[in-house]
C-alpha cells in the first residue's frame, strides 16, 4: 500500500484485501497504520498513543498484537525478522478463493 499510497496505505491494503478475509482481519488492516505508530509516531512529533480511542473495540488487541509482532519489526532493525519469501505459501493461499465479492455467492 506504501507505494500506491504513502497518506493512506492501511486503506488501499483494506481495500485490496476485503474479499479475502475476515472481517476481524479486514478490519486490523484498516486500522494497523494507527496502531504502528505506536513503535514510531513520537518520533515524529505524533500521538504515539492515537490507537487508544479504539481501546473498546474487540479487535484492538488482535491488531496491536499484530503490529507488535510483525509491524514493529520494520522499524527496528535490531530485532529477529522473517524474510518475505516465508509469507509468500500463505499470502498465495488467502488470495486464492474470495471469502466475500459481489461475484462470489454467499
Amino acid at each position: 500500500g506504501d507505494t500506491l499510497g504513502s497518506w493512506n496505505h492501511p486503506d488501499i491494503a483494506a481495500a485490496i484485501v476485503k474479499p479475502f478475509v475476515s472481517e476481524a482481519n479486514h478490519w486490523m488492516v484498516e486500522h494497523h497504520g494507527l496502531f504502528q505508530g505506536y513503535y514510531f509516531f513520537h518520533h515524529l512529533g505524533l500521538d504515539r498513543n492515537v490507537r487508544d480511542r479504539f481501546r473498546e473495540h474487540p479487535h484492538f488487541e488482535r491488531t496491536a498484537r499484530f503490529c507488535e509482532t510483525y509491524d514493529n519489526r520494520a522499524f527496528n532493525a535490531k530485532l529477529d525478522y522473517m524474510p518475505l519469501s516465508e509469507f509468500e505459501p500463505m499470502v498465495k493461499r488467502v488470495f486464492a478463493a474470495p471469502k466475500r465479492s459481489i461475484y462470489v455467492s454467499e
